[in-house]
């Protein structure tokens, strides 16, 4: 399952360095030209972070400022690096390596392993769970499946942060960690699993980065080789980097400074695993020099969206909370949030289940819903629901697209068909590519109509109705594709992991969700107990639950639909209340608590070239605008006219009657002596704010949007009199 879109599959590739500018918003431009010296973009969640910096990385290579060879771009996870791998071959930016950090650091542990160590690299384990099961026998401690789960997580984490067992016990006390067990038995575990490696002589996923930082800091020669190759590097999803990530970049850079880094401390959802936005709130205190570019312009999700999740973080606290970025929708207005109360759990998966049919049958695709929970185990009974309900779904976190049994399957018949489909009677009535496609698939059980019901045979079809439509799609683009000319793309698209849409309601965790998005979003579960979890017990580990569901409000693109349950079971004590981080946002919860203006305006900042290091040093290149805010009731405003008037449209007006009509008596005058409409003077809703700000001295009017400074210069004078009570309008009509 990959990310919807709603841009063109097969778009044309552009044709010089600047038409892969073309497009772009001020901001994302800045971005995209400022390949020189350390670059830090701020991107608020739907601001189009991706684009940017995958233009970025076009425009240095298609106007030869950088060589493809020379740049890494990493990221976080596989289907990060598949999207971007995608986008660059699209902006005709072929050869950048983009990829996770593991994936990177094992391909250079691989080649210098022989040279650094001798002999080949060990077996690396995909999955540790079996070696912590038999560290914990070999120490006679008995854990059950939770438990070994969590342990196995809490070693992760000690690796990452690069903790050694023996240091454990007070690293857990310092971070606050919730242990799955007492800390001394960790400790010991922990000292176990890593013998146990050894004695086997494998590797596991955090060692591909222990080893290959250990291998850059005592081989010089090899950490330069790896420089030499290595010029420039984008970092994705930086706030999300654990110290040992770090550690791994400082040493690919060396003592140089091409680094552009992305990320948003309010998306910082991954701290349990080790990862912290520190190292992208320091960005400007290491480098001094560096260029900041803030993305605010929310091109993803509507105004209705946008205003509940910058109310989610109005509320918010702590370091994070004080860099937030007030997101400004770009698009058209939308239906508001849906809140929903229910009696118990099975009442509200059938709801959800109800409004998805309804949803369904008025054309929506089932690809473009998500339904999104706060844990796994609450999974279960919304699959039932959906499937009683015959509507299509997909777990978030199954299999790659490209590596189902029946998608391999299906591309070598494909394959074959293009060799030798010329004796294929399957063929003979195949006019064009999509029906050769559909030919070839009906010989893998693919049929026009899905299959009743669901489980896996409707998930295979959904597999194969996905390369159906990418056929079709893939025509439109190219008139005169061949069958040869379809499975290299899906072999380039296969190697980039960029799979096409599969049909189907995803259900998916707050956690597996980020990076995604649908038109409509279903949160659920959202309770007391649940979000924030139960265990979060600390005022960091709140924030951080609360950046969770900010995460899971900003992955939808019209629609949003939140319930809550008031017990688990049918005829359950109904004790749960819906979370308080929806109070103050949902209707009849009261006012918004801490609802002060704060976060970051979009925009970009240099710094002094030749700061000294560790001073925060910048000089503007524009004055930043703070958000336009309702004063009434403190909402971000986007529509011109409701800037204008400083408030919402419906939100109550304060304005003098009395002062208004004399203003328009007024303003009649003046249009007519110049011989101009009378918006030209001043509109509607700049006499309406006016009238209701009543201003006294010029500073105060000057303040009103739409009196500009000839304004105030021209018509100051009579405004602030009609303000005080004289009736100018009636003096010059005796003029």
């Amino acid at each position: 399952m990959t990310a919807a879109t709603h841009s063109t599959l097969f778009p044309q590739v552009p044709d010089s360095a600047d038409a892969v500018l073309e497009g772009l918003d001020p901001e994302q431009r800045e971005v995209a030209t400022a390949l020189h010296g350390p670059v830090c973009v701020l991107a608020g969640a739907g601001t189009g972070k991706t684009r940017a910096i995958t233009h970025r990385i076009a425009y240095g290579v298609r106007a030869g400022i950088l060589q493809p060879s020379s740049v890494l771009a990493v990221t976080f996870t596989n289907r990060a690096a598949g999207e971007m791998r995608g986008r660059l071959r699209m902006l005709g930016a072929q050869g950048v390596q983009a990829r996770t950090f593991h994936s990177a650091a094992l391909r250079q542990l691989q080649y210098f392993w022989p040279k650094a160590i001798g002999g080949s690299l060990p077996r690396l384990v995909d999955r540790k769970v079996q070696l912590v099961a038999d560290a914990a026998a070999a120490c006679r401690i008995r854990l059950d499946r939770g438990e070994l789960r969590d342990t196995t997580a809490e070693i992760e984490w000690c690796k990452v942060t690069q903790t050694v067992p023996a240091d454990y016990q007070a690293a857990a006390a310092q971070a606050g960690r919730d242990t799955p067990r007492a800390p001394a038995e960790i400790a010991q575990l922990y000292a176990a699993y890593e013998d146990l490696k050894r004695e086997r002589g494998v590797i596991d996923f955090e060692d591909v980065l222990l080893l290959t930082v250990a291998v850059l800091q005592d081989r010089q020669d090899i950490a330069e080789q790896v420089r030499a190759q290595y010029q420039h590097f984008v970092v994705d999803e930086y706030q999300d980097v654990s110290p040992l990530q770090q550690r791994l970049l400082e040493l690919w850079l060396g003592d140089r400074d091409t680094l552009c880094v992305v990320g948003d401390a309010s998306q910082t959802i991954y701290s349990f695993t080790g990862a912290t936005p520190d190292h992208l709130l320091d960005f400007r205190t290491r480098h001094p020099g560096a260029t900041v570019v803030k993305l605010v312009r929310d091109y993803r999700s509507t105004p209705q969206v946008v205003h509940l999740a910058n109310g989610l973080l109005s509320q918010a606290r702590g370091r994070a909370a004080d860099h937030r970025l007030e997101l400004i929708s770009q698009r058209t207005p939308g239906p508001e949030p849906v809140y929903t109360e229910y009696t118990d759990e099975p009442a509200e998966a059938e709801g959800a289940a109800r409004r998805i049919r309804e949803l369904v049958d008025a054309g929506v695709q089932p690809a473009e819903i998500a339904v999104l929970f706060r844990t796994n185990a609450q999974s279960e009974t919304y699959e039932q629901a959906l499937a009683d309900a015959g509507i299509p779904y997909q777990l978030r976190g199954a299999e790659r697209f490209f590596d189902r049994p029946e998608v391999r399957k299906a591309i070598n018949a494909l394959r074959a068909a293009a060799r030798f489909g010329g004796n294929d009677a399957l063929l003979e009535d195949a006019v064009d590519l999509p029906s050769q496609v559909r030919a070839v698939l009906s010989g893998e059980n693919w049929t026009p109509q899905p299959p009743a019901g669901s489980g896996a045979v409707r998930e295979r079809w959904e597999s194969l109705a996905a390369l159906v439509n990418l056929a079709q799609d893939f025509t439109a683009a190219r008139a005169g594709a061949t069958l040869a000319d379809l499975v290299a793309e899906l072999d380039e698209r296969a190697g980039a992991q960029h799979a096409p849409t599969v049909q189907g309601v995803t259900l998916a965790s707050l956690h597996s969700a980020k990076g995604l998005e649908w038109d409509v979003v279903f949160l659920v579960g959202v309770t007391e107990g649940m979000m924030p979890i139960s265990y979060a017990r600390t005022d960091e580990q709140i924030e951080e639950e609360r950046r969770l569901l900010y995460v899971g409000v900003t992955r939808a693109r019209e629609r949003l639909q939140v319930s809550w349950a008031l017990c688990r079971s049918p005829g359950g004590r109904p004790n749960r209340r819906p979370s308080r981080f929806l109070d103050g946002l949902r209707p009849g919860s009261g006012s918004t608590a801490g609802r002060g203006a704060g976060g970051g305006a979009g925009g970009v900042e240099r710094g002094f070239p030749n700061a000294a290091a560790g001073v925060v040093a910048a000089v503007p290149r524009r004055t930043p605008r703070s958000p336009a805010r309702c004063r009434v009731c403190g909402r971000t405003l986007t529509d011109a006219g409701e800037m204008k008037l400083m408030r919402c449209e419906d939100c109550p007006s304060d304005m003098d009657e009395g002062l208004y009509e004399r203003l328009r008596s007024w303003r009649a005058v003046q249009a007519r002596r110049a011989g101009q409409p009378a918006f030209c003077v001043f509109t509607d809703k700049t006499l309406i704010a006016i009238a209701e700000a009543a201003p006294e001295e010029p500073g105060e009017l000057a303040r009103i949007p739409g009196v500009g400074t000839r304004k105030l210069n021209r018509y100051g004078t009579d405004v602030l009199a009609i303000c005080a009570g004289q009736d100018r309008g009636a003096e010059d009509e005796d003029d």
